[in-house]
């Protein structure tokens, strides 16, 4: 039997509470852009990072330091650049003449909540330099180690990739990403919604809803959720499906697959679950709860050979497919 310690309803009462406040507040100034509002919850809620893909304009940023506003929380925002230098992001050591000493100076990178913009424009040395941040909660300045906030988000944004003067990012550092969202355009009337919006000013004022112990608070009850075996072989099936493709969907779709999920997917699709769950107000984990975000999570972890691209095949094809030939419990 699971060992867990069952969420009060004073608890529950109290985290939805906090929820509700986050999420009122981000739609009080978002328009549209529902999946990305839930994806910035589920992030903030499991203390993980998220890649947020789109064309430039449909307010990747805004969205970002909405979320940081909502929580009172520290925010920094870098500008990735080809010519962005690892030392610009973690810091480095400076020389002091006045004490002949080498000072540390830490870069923008320690916050609650950074934002890489456009994080696929800089280099891939500079890409690694997230690597220990954003795994590791800590950062190593000439030898020395620093630990990051215990509340730390990275919410990275990219250019499509086949947009000019971008560059791939690594399967290690996409999967150090807990979700990646894709955006779309926003409708007519959710366009219109946002110049009125825009008219009004509404970006002007931006009055906390919530602390950084409420967020605390949060992660704390999101681990308290109740998950069975049962969800939990279900999961581990799904990304077996991902790394041995043909013995699930066969060979025709599997011709497409280079490489499936790592364990961090699997880990990844247990927390965002226990996520989804507390959002809907259980302690307890059911399969559509997994279904909810599936896309998210593994969508940037199932990496397809150019035949796919080719025969315009992407992973939400195959993700739906394994979804569709594994039982549900």
């Amino acid at each position: 039997m699971n060992n867990y310690t069952k969420i009060t309803p004073e608890d529950m009462a109290k985290g939805q509470a906090i929820l509700q406040n986050i999420n009122n507040y981000y739609y009080s100034k978002m328009v549209g852009q529902y999946q990305l509002g839930t994806s910035l919850l589920i992030t903030l809620m499991c203390n993980g990072h998220i890649l947020v893909e789109s064309v430039p304009g449909l307010a990747k940023t805004t969205a970002a330091k909405i979320m940081t506003e909502a929580v009172n929380g520290s925010f920094s925002r870098i500008q990735c650049t080809p010519d962005l230098l690892p030392s610009d992001i973690i810091g480095s050591q400076i020389f002091n003449y006045s004490t002949n000493t080498f000072e540390t100076k830490i870069g923008p990178v320690m916050a609650n909540f950074v934002l890489l913009d456009e994080i696929n424009r800089s280099s891939a040395k500079t890409q690694s330099a997230m690597l220990e941040v954003m795994q590791e909660q800590q950062l190593t300045i000439g030898g020395e180690k620093y630990k990051m906030p215990d509340v730390f988000t990275v919410i990275a944004t990219q250019n499509p990739i086949e947009q000019e003067g971008t560059y791939l990012l690594a399967e290690a550092q996409l999967d150090r990403f807990l979700i990646k969202e894709k955006l779309k355009y926003p409708n007519q009337n959710e366009e219109f919604e946002i110049l009125n919006r825009i008219e009004q000013n509404v970006f002007a004022t931006c009055e906390a809803v919530a602390s950084i112990e409420d967020v605390r608070f949060i992660q704390k009850l999101t681990k308290q959720v109740y998950l069975d075996d049962s969800i939990k072989r279900y999961i581990i099936q799904i990304i077996d499906a991902t790394r041995n493709p043909a013995a699930y969907i066969g060979p025709k779709l599997a011709q497409y697959v280079t490489l499936g999920s790592s364990t961090r997917g699997a880990i990844a699709l247990m927390e965002v679950s226990k996520a989804v769950a507390l959002i809907n107000g259980r302690d307890f984990v059911i399969p559509e709860d997994v279904k909810k975000m599936i896309y998210s999570v593994l969508r940037h972890r199932v990496t397809l050979n150019y035949a796919a691209v080719a025969d315009n095949v992407i992973p939400e094809n195959i993700i739906n497919t394994i979804l569709g030939v594994i039982p549900t419990p």
